[in-house]
């Protein structure tokens, strides 16, 4: 039987997800993206000569279930191991950065840390390299790794077991965590590894997309029937709870321990990169599960979470922000879709460059909207493929205009300007200056009024510093926002 959800219930799923708690023990490993242009082939063999840009690391394997749950406003406990090698350090370090995260990081001694680097040209992935040790964790570590993971299983709704079979997730150590929170009566979740599915037994849920699906079970998953079939059988033999199986461009069935069978067509619009699409998968199903919702719930949000990561370049988190914005879309106009969270942001500013799209930025009030208001606006426009606006929050404002103002609210001022045609994202900051914004943004061009100087626009030198360029655009004359609302007091 197919059912689809109606995605409309979800949005108080989502609103409930910072409130959930989540155990993540598993692989942790770098993940190294390095982007770049490609303009000719070498001389040297039919290969493409990839000229780098740019390169970014960030948490890869258990560390990308991490960030998605961190992104959803989660609770996160994590337990995880690494080498005590550079790329150990630089992962302890990123792991670090999350603040907000419980964590548990043992490093071993002389073991080498996996770091898996991609080759990217524009939105298309050329090549994948993998560095990794087959060593095993010492019992010392996976003792560790036991010990940190059976503690902090009361005291959250739902476990994660991340497995990438690099050695932290072994059989003895899967085996006393789903038991320990088979007693305590929190669900498992698990992103498997492997053909042999036994060693999960007891769990409530395993995530294997359908190539994993076909190996463990020994049964073809080309069809509908064929992958409900396999999964029962799986379920049966070893068993588990139930089975999500991810399905790429024909979205992910749910098999339920009930019988009950549901299919969720793919969410996607644009496919650009399938990286990270599974850990965000089971990061979404166990924040869903530990939030109170049902499987079945958790498994169509999840699906939504998938549809908006394959939209993305690199291993990308999908944000509660991007969930409600992807949930509301069918009574969401473009324009509220416009106004982003930083990160959100961040994350289409990035896919836009990665389509070789010039970024451009201004900011400012815009407390009512006027002619010289959209004249800086088309001049901005007209620099770049696409437009950023910071926009000052409603205390901001007052700290610079004094009492009584703004007149509108920023989400007024957000919604007028982001049904512009000419304005492609707005961004709303609270600080009295849009330095650390245009710090983040990076624009190619940065656009302010001719009645500042050079030297007086604010992030003119940091832009200026890294090849940008900084525009003062002409002035529409007779035109200012406290000329007008004087005009309306008369």
């Amino acid at each position: 039987m197919t059912d689809q959800h109606d995605l409309a219930h979800l949005s108080g799923l989502v609103h409930r997800l910072r409130r959930a708690r989540v155990l993540c023990v598993g692989d942790l490993m770098l993940d190294r993206f390095i982007y770049g242009s490609v303009e000719r082939i070498s001389p040297e063999a039919p290969i493409p000569v990839l000229k780098i840009e740019h390169e970014i690391s960030m948490l890869g394997g258990a560390g990308n279930v991490l960030r998605n749950l961190a992104a959803l406003g989660s609770g996160v406990r994590f337990v995880a191991a690494v080498g005590d090698d550079g790329v150990g350090v630089k992962v302890r370090q990123l792991l670090d950065e999350q603040e907000t995260v419980e964590k548990v990081l043992a490093m071993e001694p002389g073991k080498q840390t996996t770091i898996k680097t991609r080759f990217i040209a524009g939105t298309q992935q050329m090549l994948r390299a993998d560095r990794e040790s087959s060593a095993a964790f010492s019992a010392q570590t996976l003792n560790k790794i036991r010990t940190a993971g059976l503690d902090a299983i009361r005291e959250c709704g739902a476990v994660v077991l991340s497995d990438y079979g690099k050695g932290v997730l072994t059989t003895d150590v899967v085996e006393d965590l789903v038991r320990a929170s088979a007693s305590a009566g929190r669900p498992v979740i698990v992103d498997p590894k492997g053909v042999d599915y036994s060693r999960y037994r007891g769990a409530a849920l395993v995530t294997p997309n359908r190539r994993e699906l076909a190996q463990a079970a020994g049964m073809p998953t080309n069809t509908d029937g064929e992958i409900i079939a396999a999964a029962k059988s799986l379920m049966d033999g070893c068993g588990i709870g139930a089975v999500l199986c991810t399905r790429g461009r024909d979205g992910m069935t749910l098999v339920g321990g009930d019988g009950a069978i549901t299919h969720f067509k793919a969410m996607a619009r644009e496919v650009y990169d399938v990286s990270g699409a599974g850990d965000t998968v089971v990061a979404t199903v166990a924040a869903a599960l530990a939030s109170g919702a049902g499987l079945t719930q958790a498994a169509a949000l999840a699906n939504v979470a998938a549809g908006i990561v394959v939209g993305k370049v690199g291993t990308a988190a999908a944000y509660a922000a991007d969930l409600l914005r992807a949930l509301r879309h069918r009574d969401l106009s473009t324009a509220e879709a416009k106004v982003l969270a930083l990160e959100p942001a961040l994350d289409l500013i990035h896919l836009w460059r990665r389509k070789g799209r010039k970024i451009a930025f201004t900011n400012g009030c815009f407390d009512i909207v006027h002619p010289g208001h959209i004249s800086l606006l088309t001049q901005a426009r007209n620099t770049a493929d696409r437009l950023v606006v910071g926009l000052n929050s409603d205390s901001s404002v007052t700290r610079l205009k004094g009492e009584g103002r703004p007149v509108q609210s920023e989400a007024a001022r957000a919604a007028v300007l982001s049904s512009l045609e000419l304005v492609d994202m707005v961004v709303i900051f609270d600080e009295d200056t849009p330095l650390d914004l245009i710090a983040a943004v990076r624009p190619d061009v940065l656009i302010k009024g001719a009645d500042y100087k050079l030297e007086t626009v604010v992030g003119a030198d940091v832009v200026q510093e890294y090849g940008g360029k900084v525009v003062l655009a002409e002035l529409e004359p007779g035109h200012s926002t406290s000329a007008t609302i004087e005009r309306i007091g008369k």
